[in-house]
């Protein structure tokens, strides 16, 4: 390989890896959606008798099945 080939080759390889760290940069940790939604209803009663009306609904379903 030439001289000139050799820099021809290096200059490409440096501009790929400028790319790539461009990419590397520009993501964005996400973070899974549980985790974004963790706390969201903390301390709403609305929420809260949502989740007793469900478990409600839930034990009757189930008290169906067993009889």
């Amino acid at each position: 390989m030439t001289v000139i080939e050799l820099e021809k080759r290096v200059l490409s390889l440096e501009e790929t890896l400028e790319k790539l760290r461009q990419k590397v940069e520009r993501t964005e940790v996400v973070r899974p959606w549980w985790e974004q939604v963790r706390g969201t209803f903390k301390d709403d009663p609305i929420y809260d008798e949502a989740m007793r009306l469900g478990r409600v609904w839930r034990d009757s379903v189930d008290k169906e099945i067993t009889e």
